[in-house]
C-alpha cells in the first residue's frame, strides 16, 4: 500500500492511497493532477545519515565511518512532491542527494536493532538538497542542510514490505541520470541506524530518517526538473529555481 497525503479541490487535506487507478480517498478517486500532493508525513524532525554509501565517502575524500555520522535537517526543509525547491542566493555549490527515507510509525526510545522494523511506518523518497558553499565551512551544516525546502520528500509512505532489501534508489536532472545504486550497499542497515539514532533522541510518529547517498552527487541549477526515485516506492519530482 502507497500512502498519500493531498488537498482536494474543495481546500480539504485528505490521506488517501496511491493506486493505477489514481489517488483513492472514501468512494472517490482522484486524478492525481487534479490535486496538490503535499509531503507524505509532517516530521517534527529529519535525522539524517552522512556517508552511508562507501562510494560516496569516496568520492567526497573522507574515510568510513565506524558507526553513523549524524545530521538534522529542521521541519522548514521540508517540501513535497511537485514543488520548486528556492536555491539561497549568491551560492555556487548547490547539489542533489537521493535517499532512502524511513517515515517513523510510533514514538519510540531506545530501541533494539531486532525490533527496529516495528517502529517503521513505510519508506518514501527524498532528496538531501546540500549547499556545499557553507558546509565545508562550518561544523554544524545549519547553513548548508537546513535551509527552507531543502528535503523533498514523497510522492507516498509504501509499506516496508513493498520496498525490496536491494531496492535501486536513482536521481535524474532534466532525464539525465546523476545517481543510482542499491540500498544493498548501504554501511550502516535500517535497524542499525533506527537503534543508534534511538539511543540518543526520542523519535515521534511521522519522523523521517535519511539513510545516506550514493556518489553521483552534483550541481542543481535553476530551472532543472528533479526526479528521485526509489524501487518500490515511486517517483519523487520537483523543480528548481535560483533566488538570485
Amino acid at each position: 500500500m502507497h500512502r498519500v497525503r493531498f488537498r482536494d479541490p474543495a481546500g480539504s487535506v485528505r490521506q488517501g492511497t496511491w493506486s493505477d487507478d489514481g489517488i483513492e480517498f472514501g468512494d472517490r478517486v482522484y486524478d492525481p493532477a487534479d490535486v496538490d500532493v503535499l509531503p507524505p508525513t509532517d516530521p517534527s524532525k529529519i535525522v539524517c545519515v552522512g556517508l552511508n554509501y562507501a562510494d560516496h565517502a569516496e568520492e567526497e575524500g573522507m574515510d568510513v565511518p565506524d558507526r553513523p555520522l549524524l545530521f538534522l535537517k529542521p521541519p522548514n526543509t521540508v517540501s513535497g512532491h511537485g514543488d520548486t525547491v528556492t536555491l539561497p542566493a549568491g551560492k555556487d555549490t548547490i547539489e542533489h542527494e537521493v535517499e532512502l527515507g524511513i517515515v517513523v510509525g510510533e514514538q519510540c526510545r531506545n530501541v533494539d536493532e531486532a525490533d527496529a522494523m516495528d517502529v517503521v511506518a513505510g519508506f518514501t523518497c527524498a532528496n538531501d538538497v546540500s549547499n556545499r558553499d557553507d558546509q565545508y565551512v562550518e561544523q554544524n551544516w545549519v547553513r548548508g542542510k537546513a535551509f527552507d525546502n531543502s528535503c523533498p520528500l514523497g510522492p507516498v509512505v509504501a509499506d516496508p514490505a513493498d520496498v525490496p532489501e536491494d531496492a535501486s534508489v536513482e536521481l535524474r536532472v532534466n532525464g539525465e541520470m546523476r545517481q543510482s545504486s542499491s540500498i544493498a550497499e548501504f554501511i550502516f542497515s535500517v535497524p542499525e541506524i533506527v537503534a543508534e539514532i534511538t539511543q540518543y533522541i526520542t523519535l515521534e510518529p511521522g519522523d523521517v530518517v535519511l539513510t545516506g547517498t550514493p556518489a553521483g552527487v552534483g550541481p542543481l541549477d535553476d530551472g532543472d526538473r528533479v526526479e528521485v526515485e526509489v524501487e518500490g516506492v515511486g517517483v519523487l519530482e520537483h523543480d528548481v529555481e535560483r533566488l538570485d
